[in-house]
């Protein structure tokens, strides 16, 4: 080999190593610290950078972005003396790299320590109910202690949040039957409010349905009241316009027995003591008492027989008002009329008393106790 390649190949040696310790290339959001024989120099930036080999050393390498810490759990003693399991997550950001450093041997132990420290402070003054349910005062109580901690450390506490809370198992089996019970109880205060208002709802349905009855009955009857008395108006007024007379009503009042006699439900029936003197209206219905007479008052020869005569021929009739007769056909169908009336009558009885009715007094007479 040729004397003059090696001392080449060895200064070209010298040259790369050289320039691999003068150039030193940082990554974006990281930091790099130099030390000149010991003692800090600066800091490098993100990019190409130089420095003087073997004079300058990088001592410590940093991230700049903004990280995440998860302790571990830790026991912490409340107020009402219960030993509860606390995680806490951290997140902080490096600002000042040199003083992050130089200022703490080890920043992430200082804050995790620090997190210890301030979490049994705060929950020392608190009981478990208050522990459980204040997550954000705990929260910016840690975060107010720590960044003015960890400031002159060149770190930035961004955000703490406590992850979970853990109460002993008996405390939290307590605490399972207190909620079961509480949701128990709300159950039954709904159901029985469900049934109250079920109640009234009911009650003031059928509160409106007897009223709406009571007025459609109220109704019906005002209406049947008023047709009732618009047919009683019209009768009375056809009546007195024509000029119908006593005869005529007694007539209808004839007429209106048998029917009061027809009834399932009747098992007592009076006959009325002015049967006979409707009878009797009815049948001098069919004569003129001013221009008939007797027997021998003075009738004309070849005038008709009358009942009179006809009952003195027979030995019973109706009897009638003195002075008064009929024609002989008239009185045929005023005695038919009669007969009629009586069957009616007595028919009627006799329905009674097959019912099981006590006996029907007679006119003038009185029913037996």
């Amino acid at each position: 080999m040729d004397p003059i390649v090696i001392p080449i190949l060895v200064a070209a040696i010298v040259v790369v190593f050289v320039v691999a310790a003068t150039v030193r290339i940082v990554p974006q959001a990281r930091r790099y610290n130099i030390e000149r024989f010991g003692r800090y120099r600066r800091t490098l930036q993100p990019g190409l950078n130089f420095v003087v080999p073997v004079a300058d050393r990088v001592n410590t390498k940093l991230d700049v972005r903004e990280q995440v810490y998860s302790s571990d759990p830790k026991p912490v003693i409340t107020e009402d003396n219960l030993v509860v399991n606390i995680d806490t997550v951290l997140y902080y950001q490096i600002t000042d790299p040199r003083a992050a450093a130089y200022e703490v041997a080890d920043y992430l132990q200082a804050i995790d320590q620090l997190t210890v420290t301030t979490l049994r402070n705060v929950i020392g003054s608190m009981d478990l109910e208050e522990t459980l349910t204040s997550r954000e005062e705990i929260n910016a109580r840690l975060r107010a202690v720590l960044d003015d901690a960890t400031g002159k450390w060149g770190i930035r506490v961004n955000r703490v949040e406590i992850k979970a809370i853990d109460p002993p198992a008996t405390i939290k089996e307590a605490m399972e039957k207190q909620m079961r019970a509480e949701r128990d109880k709300r159950a039954a205060i709904l159901h029985a409010e469900g049934e109250r208002q079920a109640k009234i709802l009911t009650a003031e349905g059928t509160k409106q349905k007897d009223i709406l009855e009571a007025q459609g009955t109220q109704q019906a009857m005002i209406l049947r009241a008023d047709g009732e008395a618009k047919a009683v108006e019209r009768v009375f007024q056809a009546v007195h316009h024509n000029n119908a007379d006593p005869k005529v009503l007694a007539y209808k009042y004839l007429e209106t027995l048998p029917q009061l006699a027809k009834s399932d439900n009747n098992t007592f029936w009076v006959i009325p003591g002015e049967l006979t003197e409707a009878v009797r209206a009815v049948t001098s219905a069919f004569g003129d008492r001013s221009t008939m007479g007797l027997p021998g008052s003075g009738q004309p020869e070849g005038m008709p027989r009358t009942v009179a005569d006809s009952a003195a021929d027979e030995g019973g009739a109706p009897e009638l008002e003195a002075g008064s007769s009929l024609p002989l056909d008239a009185a045929t169908a005023a005695d038919e009329v009669a007969k009629q009336a009586a069957a009616a009558v007595s028919d009627a009885k006799a329905e009674a008393e097959a019912a099981g009715a006590p006996p029907v007094p007679g006119r003038g007479q009185r029913a037996d106790n």
